[in-house]
């Protein structure tokens, strides 16, 4: 039985995790879930798990959020704020690290430090930290598997890497597939009145709204794209990005025989969770058989970075190095907000952060109070352009 916590259980991986984790009650015991101020949503999933803690991260709803947790009769312990997600971050066995953005950078950290089996799907955690993450990770003898669809799959496909690398293990590159999200046919020009409801209307996937908006405009290739430089110990140029419309391959691995091995299932989060949480094992995820008869054909095309200059500017920060990935992490997450709340255009999320890029000198950071400050820096410039830029 492995006490397991589910950091942003609210959201789109939480909620599949807790699927699994309800499939398997003999193996799993729920310790904590967290969310950020969704309280009704977690107050459910307190009725339904009673783990040993619930965490809030917004303090200002945590009284009111007791209340009701002690009002169920159960033994759920409230915690809040970001004390509390590193308590329970540090506490368990097993920890889903699904908090989106630079929010989950700390509790995954926490989770690492501690030794735990960490099941990474804040990819954020690796685009701001990547070197300081994963000398955490030697440090502390921490498991780490990864979340992300693409890199579930690449790791599926791949033999145990070590710090040496791809080379020793005869690959050649790795082919990271993704759908071309909601605007994969538009034009440029369609692309500036796009709404935020068009663009979280995902074709295959059900995620967040951040994350819709990154797979609408490929920064959430992009982001995966660094994930996979830290994840496999590879350069940015052993990496291929190749646009799937179906998602059944999930991503590749060519060696230097020719040899090309896919992991391949139906568009579902569980699937890439139940693997993680059970591996080496394998257990039920509730997914059902891909039926490839029904498929029928599988298209790939090469990504348009003239219509989505985010993937190259994504490169272009994992080729820099040191804080160029976190600044253009920060921007983006500033861009992306602005652009669900109306304040700026979708076509403009990308002029913003290659402005940003632009301004911001990159260094080697040493510690993470320097990640941090670099991604504060990034986000107060970005809002100050963005302010700029909507009074033109």
């Amino acid at each position: 039985m492995q006490r397991v916590t589910v950091l942003g259980s609210t959201g789109s991986i939480g909620v599949s995790t807790l699927d699994v984790l309800g499939r398997h009650p003999e193996k799993y015991e729920v310790y904590a879930l967290t969310a950020n101020r969704s309280a009704a949503q977690l107050l459910d999933q307190v009725r339904q798990f009673q783990p040993q803690f619930a965490v809030l991260r917004d303090e200002s709803v945590a009284v009111e959020f007791q209340q009701q947790v002690s009002a169920l009769g159960v033994r759920t312990q409230v915690l809040a704020g970001e004390a509390g997600l590193l308590e329970v971050a540090a506490g368990a066995d097993l920890v889903m690290a699904a908090i989106v953005g630079a929010a989950g950078l700390m509790p995954t950290l926490a989770a690492v430090e501690a030794g735990r089996k960490v099941l990474l799907a804040n990819k954020e955690s690796l685009v701001m930290a990547g070197r300081l993450f994963m000398e955490a990770v030697d440090r502390s003898g921490a498991q780490l598997l990864p979340i992300d669809s693409e890199h579930n799959a690449i790791f599926q496909c791949l033999p145990p890497v070590a710090a040496s690398g791809l080379a020793p293990l005869g690959v050649r590159r790795i082919l990271l597939t993704g759908s071309g999200g909601p605007f994969r046919t538009r034009s440029r020009d369609e692309l500036q009145s796009v709404t935020p409801d068009e663009a979280c209307a995902h074709p295959n996937w059900s995620m967040g709204r951040k994350i819709s908006v990154d797979s609408a405009s490929m920064m959430n290739k992009g982001l995966e794209l660094i994930e996979a430089c830290w994840l496999f110990h590879c350069a940015p140029s052993a990496i291929e990005v190749v646009v799937h419309p179906q998602s059944v391959i999930h991503s590749m691995v060519e060696y230097v025989d020719g040899s090309v091995l896919a992991q391949l299932g139906n568009p579902d989060m569980r699937t890439p969770i139940a693997h993680a949480l059970a591996w080496p094992q394998r257990i039920a995820s509730g997914v059902s058989s891909l039926d490839l008869i029904a498929q029928a054909r599988l298209d790939f095309e090469a990504p348009d970075e003239q219509r989505f200059p985010c993937l190259r500017l994504a490169r272009e920060a994992a080729e820099a190095g040191g804080s160029a990935s976190a600044v253009l992490n920060a921007a983006n997450e500033v861009a992306v907000s602005a652009f669900l709340e109306k304040r700026l255009a979708f076509a403009a999320i990308p002029d913003i952060i290659g402005d940003i890029m632009e301004r911001v000198s990159f260094f080697e950071p040493h510690s993470l109070d320097e990640v941090q400050d670099a991604d504060a820096q990034a986000r107060r410039l970005t809002e100050e352009v963005i302010a700029r830029h909507t009074r033109q």
